[in-house]
């Protein structure tokens, strides 16, 4: 299948899927969550939705609790008149990109403050 398309069709779940998540899940905990990413297969016949949240101590329930609720998302997406025949099935899974971005960019102060104090010896 055409890439550009599955990329506008990726992005568009990741828009319905966060809207879903804010507004039709009872759940208050899933309320702080953010998709950040989702990956979809080229057959769209499956696809890993990457998630974050505040709460880090949470993070595996919500995990469980969004891997639970994928059925119901999966419908709301289907009443939403999306434009693929069969939607795809999802799999959530916690986004360690951020956490990652954040440990290197403390390397890289932590290597600037060293460089500063040799400089000024």
């Amino acid at each position: 299948m055409n890439t550009i398309r599955v990329k506008r069709i990726a992005s568009s779940l990741q828009n319905e899927i966060s809207d879903i998540i804010a507004n039709e899940l009872r759940d208050e905990d899933l309320k702080m969550v953010t998709v950040t990413h989702v990956k979809l297969a080229n057959d769209l016949s499956h696809a890993i939705v990457y998630v974050t949240t505040l709460f880090d101590d949470k993070k595996d329930k919500m995990i469980k609790d969004l891997n639970r609720a994928a059925g119901f998302i999966k419908g709301e997406l289907g009443r939403r008149k999306f434009e693929i025949r069969t939607m795809p099935e999802f799999e959530f899974v916690y986004d360690e990109s951020l956490e990652y971005a954040q440990n290197i960019e403390k390397i890289i102060k932590d290597l600037n403050k060293k460089q500063d104090v040799d400089k000024s010896v």
